[in-house]
């Protein structure tokens, strides 16, 4: 699979702001060989060898599944080495953070719920997922807040 040039200076970017911003996880050695390093899961013929390269996750955190090809994705090698692919990442750059912002964490929860059996089934769009995780705990955070409040009122009140 050949990188395009945006595409490489996006992934390194983000690599950098990885390293920069977080911890290193296992890896070791400079700045750049880290990021060859990563780079390479993504193209390696060991780790992708029998999902069709339409489907395979993308250094950007893209996986282009359609939701007809769940079953075969779910049940045949796609998922077995999208799986290698994200440890291959992880065991190089443990905070890696794809193109779309998506981390590691993202994907695999991605593919976990587009692989399941409930309304998310056949859906692999990262984008949406992290979109609706992100409205998810506002919601969440909006309700803790507006609990904690109601105690300290009804709290007052007993005063």
């Amino acid at each position: 699979m050949a990188f395009s040039t945006n595409s490489k200076i996006w992934v390194l970017v983000v690599a950098l702001l990885s390293i920069l911003c977080c911890n290193l996880g296992k890896a070791d050695g400079d700045v750049a060989q880290i990021v060859s390093k990563a780079l390479i899961c993504f193209n390696d013929k060991y780790i992708y060898s029998s999902c069709e390269e339409s489907y395979r996750l993308t250094e950007s955190g893209n996986l282009n599944v359609p939701s007809a090809y769940t079953v075969s994705y779910c049940t045949g090698p796609c998922l077995q080495e999208t799986q290698l692919v994200l440890n291959c990442i992880e065991n190089i750059l443990t905070n890696f953070v794809f193109y779309n912002e998506a981390t590691i964490q993202d994907v695999r929860d991605t593919v976990k719920a587009g692989c399941g059996y409930g309304p998310e089934r056949g859906n692999f769009n990262v984008a949406e997922h992290l979109q609706a995780e992100r409205n998810s705990s506002h919601k969440v955070a909006a309700q803790i807040l507006f609990g904690l409040g109601m105690m300290i009122v009804g709290g007052g009140l007993f005063l």
